[in-house]
């Protein structure tokens, strides 16, 4: 059963999607919040594996809820779903540690998806998201940022850029021809060498620093 929470101050929209994902066999909403500050003082107690996060919300923004949550549970997978498309916002919520990005003009069928994918691992991002984000790093960074002790293996490359690309590890495996233990491996390594904890973090940090 996947667990989902849902932060969005539309009363309309935050209850659509609570009856969608009820709606949905596998799929519980086990929270819904006008706020972040209501669903951080639940969150202690909240079993999820789940979060759709908005932006544009009252009081404390989506982006500084992300940085709270994360510190009450690193781990949290939280997928931004909002309106807003600009490379400044991405950047904020990736950086924050947002683990996908999604707009809420996403199908209800590939919303429940995103929500699976991110379940299992993967950092959920539409295509134009994605393109979006990496062009925004090769703006600002050059390859001579690359330091010696980040320097990934040719593979362990090929599965970051499939990271970046919004791809979850099934999908990586079937692309390079390995096993999903085989990517999970990869992942370990990736974050031991790149010092991070998750994989927009991950993503991040290796085009910040011109690795992919």
């Amino acid at each position: 059963m996947i667990k989902v929470a849902i932060i969005e101050d539309n009363t309309t929209i935050r209850e659509g999607l609570a009856a969608l994902i009820n709606g949905t066999p596998d799929y519980s909403c086990v929270g819904s919040y006008p706020d972040c500050e209501s669903f951080l003082q639940k969150l202690p107690q909240l079993d999820t594996n789940i979060v759709l996060m908005d932006i544009g919300l009252p009081g404390m923004s989506g982006i500084e809820g992300i940085t709270r949550a994360k510190k009450i549970k690193p781990y949290l997978n939280i997928l931004m779903l909002t309106v807003y498309e600009d490379s400044q916002s991405i950047f904020k919520a990736l950086c924050a540690g947002a683990s996908g990005y999604l707009v809420k003009k996403t199908p209800p069928s590939r919303l429940l998806d995103a929500i699976k994918d991110a379940y299992e691992g993967g950092a959920p991002m539409s295509s134009l998201i994605a393109r979006q984000v990496i062009t925004l790093f090769q703006r600002t960074v050059t390859p001579q940022n690359v330091e010696e002790d980040l320097v990934l293996s040719t593979r362990e490359k090929e599965v970051l850029t499939s990271l970046a690309d919004g791809n979850n590890y099934q999908n990586i495996a079937d692309r390079l021809f390995i096993s999903v233990d085989t990517v999970r491996h990869h992942i370990r390594n990736i974050y031991r060498k790149l010092h991070v904890h998750s994989q927009s973090e991950a993503v991040a940090k290796a085009i910040r620093k011109g690795i992919i």
